[in-house]
């Protein structure tokens, strides 16, 4: 891949709240290279949420453009736009958002087959991933039987299975404890470097913000970096 996994071009997100503009996202530029994961730090309501889910393309930005894999994603009809982020762009959550009905395998399985995959290969690929977060032995039980660590590893390897090239977390661990935390973001984020995505994730603890190759904080609607 040598194309920009994720390119944020003097983005900007203003909300109307009465007769006033708040600006959330002023100007913000951001590159990113497949392999590298960026931190993405802030106090609640400073704009992660806003910043994810422009790069997401769940919210249309108020101004400026997003590039993913080197398509400019607001070029496209709402069609491509869909697309692009099944086929390109992988979420996780800090809540997992698992199917209650589903067991692990077939929870992960979904985007696979939802994206065109036969049966059998959406199983394979799950399995792998499961199996290598280690819930090789957890495949056939359903979120009520997992814990919050292993519930979220599922949620990791369902954004991961269709092999994006841009992964965003929003606060991935931030319903686990500590303990729990520290290990399933290392899982998290050894995962994506094995499977040479990017990733963008937010977070609002310091201590694993450290282990990402560069750290970022919006400040009044700016994207400056911290480390």
């Amino acid at each position: 891949m040598s194309e920009l996994a994720l390119r944020l071009s003097d983005l900007h997100r203003r909300f109307k709240t009465g007769e006033t503009d708040l600006v959330v996202l002023d100007g913000v530029n951001l590159e990113i290279m497949p392999g590298e994961i960026v931190g993405l730090i802030g106090p609640s309501g400073s704009g992660k949420s806003s910043l994810l889910h422009a790069a997401g393309l769940l919210e249309r930005p108020t101004g400026g453009e997003v590039w993913i894999d080197g398509v400019s994603a607001w070029a496209l009809d709402d069609n491509g736009r869909t697309r692009l982020r099944r086929e390109k762009i992988g979420f996780v959550y800090q809540f997992h958002h698992l199917l209650p009905e589903f067991d692990a395998l077939e929870n992960v399985a979904t985007p696979a087959l939802i994206g065109g995959a036969s049966k059998r290969e959406a199983h394979a690929a799950s399995a792998s991933l499961l199996e290598r977060l280690g819930l090789g032995g957890r495949l056939r039980h359903r979120p009520a039987q997992l814990s919050g660590g292993e519930q979220q590893r599922v949620a990791i390897a369902r954004a991961l299975v269709n092999k994006p090239v841009l992964i965003l977390a929003d606060e991935p661990t931030g319903n686990l404890d500590p303990d729990t935390s520290a290990v399933v973001f290392a899982e998290l984020l050894q995962t994506v470097r094995n499977e040479g995505a990017a990733a963008l994730i937010a977070t609002h603890n310091l201590e694993l913000a450290k282990y990402m190759d560069r750290v970022m904080a919006i400040d009044h609607g700016k994207l400056v970096r911290r480390s």
